[in-house]
């Protein structure tokens, strides 16, 4: 697997970015209470010592954590990578995420996703036995199918209306689990109050035919019965996608 022995310069990071961090995980914090799903919490629980509100974490204590814990690492990346070595990183239990965080000016909108997204919105629930399984298997049936475009871009609809944006149903309303909207003040509310959005049934064919929008809110979510019935999809898609080969 490539490695890009790429590492977090820790001691680069100025006041203004301790401030950024505190106040964006503070204002999640506070703002999930009631809008994520139940596994969050003991997940955040799990993570506290390295991930908090205190400070920007710092790799070298977070990541051996979450080895520690479920075997998965934090592999520093530049920004986006290319897909097959995200699948790579993935199936090996690593996952990527950036070192730079935005600005104080640029709290509510990016372009790129950056730190808090990648380790606010990715990183508690790795800590999680059952998540971290799932991601690690997303990664391999990647690999497998990396040379589909079809089938890479089915998996990456998959990862779009479940990993990074996807909320599960119940009684009260919506529950959010995607890293895209857990991170995002902006976004969580939008779910959370249903407005200028749509919610439809998980329907497994429709989700890996929907192209989505990098660069804007999602105006549709699939919604999954509850949490748990995210790790029963994979065998299924690699069944689907397979018979592309």
């Amino acid at each position: 697997m490539h490695k890009t022995m790429m590492q977090q310069n820790y001691v680069a990071y100025q006041a203004e970015d301790q401030a950024v961090w505190q106040l964006l995980f503070q204002r999640q914090w506070d703002n999930l209470k009631n809008k994520a799903v139940a596994e969050l919490w003991p997940a955040l629980e799990m993570a506290k010592m390295a991930l908090n509100g205190h400070e920007i974490p710092n790799f070298s204590k977070l990541s051996p954590l979450l080895k520690k814990e479920q075997n998965f690492s934090i592999e520093v990346v530049p920004g986006l990578i290319p897909v097959e070595e995200f699948f790579a990183l993935l199936a090996q239990r690593h996952f990527p995420s950036s070192t730079w965080l935005r600005k104080m000016e640029e709290l509510d909108y990016l372009e790129e996703p950056d730190m808090f997204h990648d380790i606010f919105g990715h990183i508690p629930l790795l800590f999680n036995t059952q998540y971290a399984d799932f991601m690690q298997e997303f990664g391999r049936i990647g690999l497998q199918l990396a040379h589909l475009p079809e089938a890479v871009a089915a998996l990456e609809r998959l990862y779009w209306f479940t990993i990074e944006f996807g909320v599960c149903q119940n009684a009260q309303g919506q529950e959010i689990y995607g890293a895209g909207i857990l991170s995002s003040f902006g976004e969580s509310i939008q779910v959370y109050e249903g407005n200028n959005c749509e919610f439809r049934p998980f329907k497994l064919e429709t989700v890996l035919q929907h192209h989505f929008y990098k660069h804007e809110m999602q105006s549709v979510y699939y919604c999954l019965d509850n949490f748990q019935s995210l790790f029963g999809l994979l065998k299924e898609v690699e069944q689907r996608l397979l018979s592309l080969a």
